[in-house]
């Protein structure tokens, strides 16, 4: 099993020498691989040429824009969850489309968001109501989220948007109750965000249980967007099957098709390097603790949970030597999980964490006063240079 994980994160390092690659960067430090990066932007266009649909990059998993000039060539735009996301695509990524899904918009940064988006997606009818005409009179194209009750989520009801009493989408019953020819005039497409790290046989569930819901819907828009979730780019995605569901949606319907995934346009193309600072024995555990933190830059091992993937370790009793990693944060709770080691570890050794630059650099903080890692980009060539470093100021500057 672990062998399998090193596989799939760690891949793209396979002709490093590790020990020495990340040698001279200080820690923690993310460290973003554009080789990986134009895997996966391959892949995608693969899937958009063969198809016609068009993918989109959601920003929430990755905003690393120094990145943007490299992907945006296999990508059809960005999406965005507000307007600082909003105008970021735009601006960093100028020649493809945005489009922006909020659960609720600010009034006073509406005309704001208008200047950036290309798509507007409303959460609701109470607000196709407040802002429909005003981003189509500003030539926007309006679209809104339904929700087709149909969950496909196991274990992660955080990240199931079809739970019951969700707040994101329009359900058949509210549309029943409260669509008027008025609003319905305003629609130009439909989007629709179930998935959460799933195949395409989930997509295939969920399609089925919105065209039972809202095939009239469907019949009357330009496009319609199947939201995020989708790993393409994990090995054994099986990418034919979602390639027969957009062409069979497309065919059927008329509409130009959208995906927005996040995670699979820099799936296992980051990595973050630490450094053991110190190691401990408590009731026959033994600690590791690091200048890395899971609750400050990897938040998402606490809130899926996950085990995220080190480089040459295994599963806990797997190798001779396991180790609790755990922050250097007061909260107890700031365990990244259990690993074996071949060797020892020891003070001042580095660790390399793989599939980091999603949901890391986007979602990290300074709580405790931690540092933000520095972050790095790994060339093509091998080479290693840094993008940004950040010190003192930053942590201060969040608190004034």
């Amino acid at each position: 099993m672990a062998e399998q994980a090193e596989r799939s994160s760690f891949s793209g390092l396979a002709h490093y020498n590790i020990k020495s690659l990340f040698s001279e960067l200080p820690t923690p430090c993310y460290v973003l691989d554009e080789a990986r990066l134009r895997q996966n932007g391959e892949t995608l266009l693969g899937v958009q040429r063969r198809t016609g649909c068009k993918i989109l990059l959601a920003q929430k998993a990755f905003s690393n824009f120094a990145m943007y000039p490299l992907i945006e060539g296999y990508l059809a735009g960005t999406e965005a969850s507000g307007l600082f996301e909003a105008r970021l695509g735009r601006e960093e990524m100028p020649g493809g489309e945005v489009h922006v899904f909020c659960g609720a918009y600010k009034r006073s940064e509406f005309d704001e968001v208008l200047k950036y988006a290309d798509h507007i997606v409303l959460n609701s009818l109470t607000e196709l109501a407040r802002y429909g005409k005003k981003a189509k009179a500003a030539g926007k194209s309006v679209g809104l989220r339904i929700n087709p009750e149909y969950s496909t989520q196991e274990g992660h009801a955080v990240y199931d948007p079809c739970a019951p009493g969700s707040r994101l989408g329009v359900t058949r019953e509210q549309w029943d109750k409260n669509m008027t020819p008025e609003l319905l005039e305003l629609i130009d497409g439909v989007h629709f965000h179930t998935l959460c790290e799933q195949d395409s046989d989930a997509l295939e569930e969920t399609l089925f249980a919105v065209e039972e819901k809202f095939a009239d819907a469907l019949k009357s828009v330009k496009w319609i967007n199947f939201g995020g979730g989708h790993h393409i780019t994990r090995p054994g995605y099986d990418i034919d099957r979602l390639e027969r569901l957009v062409v069979r949606t497309h065919e059927r319907y008329g509409a130009q098709i959208y995906l927005e995934p996040g995670e699979a346009c820099a799936l296992d193309a980051g990595y973050l390097v630490a450094e053991v600072l110190d190691i401990t024995e408590n009731g026959g555990v033994t600690n590791a603790i690091l200048d890395a933190s899971a609750a400050c830059h990897m938040p998402d091992v606490l809130e899926m949970p996950y085990r995220p993937p080190l480089y040459g370790a295994g599963e806990a009793g797997e190798y001779e030597y396991t180790y609790r990693l755990g922050g250097a944060t007061c909260l107890a709770g700031d365990v990244i999980g259990d690993y074996s080691f071949k060797a020892p570890l020891k003070t001042g050794d580095r660790l390399v964490f793989g599939d980091m630059a999603i949901y890391t650099t986007c979602k990290n903080n300074t709580f405790n006063g931690m540092p933000l890692p520095a972050i790095a980009r790994l060339h093509e060539s091998g080479d290693i240079s840094m993008i940004v470093q950040f010190g003192y100021e930053d942590f201060k500057r969040r608190l004034s």
